[in-house]
């Protein structure tokens, strides 16, 4: 079945970037727009927009689908791209859906289910179970999550309940399902994935990707191939990827994630979707991913070349302060993205970063002979990039591609832990024995806990007094105090959310609560005041 008009479930550089294939493939292009954000720049990439009520409604977006007589839907990525009862209700309504069937989707989507089919698969995972069965660290994850939502580290047993609870309501916000499991917590590992093409003959691997810096368990950047992976670790991830796929009968473009302790491989969790970061694959094979998604759906057959070239690297240019990576807000002044490499754009200048939905403003992605012929032109790509009128993450992008430890490979999910974001980089990166164990043969320190932002000492504060204020435009999502409370240093006051994340406000001393100016439901900018102590 040929497919001659799309319509995208989905918003921002995603869209955009799926129309940009639908128009060199020509075919009629159909973008959804909720009615906060009517005129968004992917409606401005499409040949044709239908308001919808809510981008997070399947039942909307499949009215929006029969109203523009599209022949199928592609879902981009996010909470519709996983959700089988969303590609069931596509399919029943006659259109063809762009992505693996409704069973492969809620079989890879439930990491409990996927965790269990991995093993059966003979495929290893890292250990799971209650606090006293794995031990600490540990981090609570949400059974139907991605991309960070409701996750949260976990090292003591005092910590535990506040984190169950917190991620379990942030996965009900955010997936519409609040179960949360635990599972053992590595330290330094790295974050590796394969991307897999299956075209009705098998899937196949498509080399992999390293996504081992991330802030609050989000990716920052980007890379294939991934540097310095021991060759054995990849046989173990494509033989990985691959038997989980043909257990659940997948079909289309897919990725599988995997931590690499060493030399050892655990299959961490299965996206039936298009990723993010899929275009250092598309720069390394020269393939279009989008086209590919999109012959499958119509029953086309594709043949795929083995082979790679060269380096690339995405980075991601957020609307989010640089230090602390809270979102931010505001009209964009001025925008100007680097012309010599490639960039998936989300927002145009003049567009309006708000609340509501994910502070993305680019990829910038860039492709080199080598490794450091890619870093070199990332490093020149991003000084030509300038923003005003909006705090984004662009220092610290420039910050990283200079620092000597990411220069050198040496990487891994702790990476900014070890390396505060924006402060002074060493000459040359330490030996990679320091960052081990080496005296009596004891196991490797954790890396030390980033700064918690809301729990530092206001400038406000003097003898005890203190205002404090909202570190982030946000929603104010509970409020744990009324006046003449009294709290102790690091108690919640209270809970702001903004795009999907939840940020809790603490306490920085002992003191009482002399004011609360905030209720919940309550839209505050950043620097607002929240609570007063005394």
């Amino acid at each position: 079945m040929a497919i001659r008009r799309l319509i995208v479930a989905n918003r921002g550089e995603i869209a955009a970037r799926i129309f940009r294939t639908c128009a060199r493939l020509g075919i009629e292009s159909v973008a959804v727009a909720a009615a906060d954000d009517r005129g968004a720049y992917h409606t401005r990439c499409a040949d044709q927009t239908i308001e919808i009520d809510s981008y997070l409604d399947p039942t909307e977006q499949v009215r929006a689908a029969l109203e523009a007589a599209a022949d199928a839907v592609h879902p981009g990525y996010g909470f519709l791209a996983e959700n089988g009862d969303f590609a069931e209700a596509v399919i029943a309504a006659g259109l063809n859906w762009v992505g693996p069937s409704p069973e492969a989707l809620r079989l890879g989507g439930d990491k409990l289910a996927a965790k269990r089919i991995a093993r059966e698969a003979g495929v290893r995972t890292v250990p799971q179970g209650s606090a006293a069965e794995i031990g600490y660290p540990l981090v609570v994850k949400a059974a139907a999550g991605g991309g960070g939502r409701g996750m949260r580290v976990v090292r003591s047993e005092a910590e535990l309940e506040d984190a169950l609870a917190a991620a379990k309501r942030e996965a009900e916000a955010a997936f519409g399902d609040g179960t949360v499991f635990c599972e053992r917590y590595l330290e330094r590992p790295r974050h590796v994935e394969a991307q897999l093409l299956d075209g009705h003959g098998g899937a196949v691997s498509l080399f992999e990707r390293d996504c081992s810096i991330q802030r609050r368990h989000q990716k920052l950047l980007e890379e294939s191939p991934a540097p310095g992976l021991d060759p054995r670790a990849w046989s173990q991830i494509t033989a990985g990827a691959v038997a989980f796929a043909e257990a659940i009968g997948y079909e289309g473009a897919g990725t599988a994630e995997f931590l690499v302790d060493g030399s050892d491989v655990y299959f961490l969790e299965f996206n039936g979707r298009i990723q993010v970061e899929h275009p250092v694959t598309e720069e390394v094979t020269g393939l279009d991913i989008v086209e590919l998604q999109l012959r499958v759906a119509a029953g086309e057959p594709i043949e795929l070349a083995d082979a790679a070239r060269g380096h690339a690297i995405e980075a991601r240019l957020y609307a989010e302060d640089p230090q602390s990576f809270l979102p931010q807000a505001g009209a964009i002044r001025r925008l100007v993205l680097p012309a010599a490499i490639r960039v998936d754009a989300g927002v145009e200048e003049g567009d309006e970063i708000g609340l509501s939905y994910d502070p993305l403003i680019a990829k910038l992605i860039a492709l080199g002979a080598d490794r450091d012929d890619a870093i070199a032109r990332l490093e020149h790509a991003l000084d030509a990039t300038a923003v005003d009128g909006v705090t984004t993450n662009l220092p610290f992008l420039r910050w990283l591609v200079r620092h000597p430890a990411f220069r050198s490979g040496s990487i891994s999910t702790a990476f900014l832990r070890e390396h505060a974001p924006l402060s002074a980089a060493p000459l040359r990166p330490p030996p990679s024995a320091f960052a081990h164990a080496w005296r009596l043969n004891g196991p490797a320190p954790p890396p030390r806990a980033a700064p918690e932002v809301a729990a530092t000492l206001p400038a406000s504060a003097s003898l005890g007094r203190a205002t404090i204020t909202a570190p982030m435009p946000g929603t104010v999502l509970a409020v744990a105090v009324a006046m003449g409370d009294d709290v102790t240093a690091h108690d919640p006051l209270v809970v702001l959310e903004a795009m999907k994340m939840e940020m809790p406000v603490l306490a920085p001393f002992t003191a009482t609560v002399t004011a609360v100016h905030v209720q919940p439901g309550d839209q505050v900018a950043s620097g607002a005041v929240l609570v007063d102590l005394g």
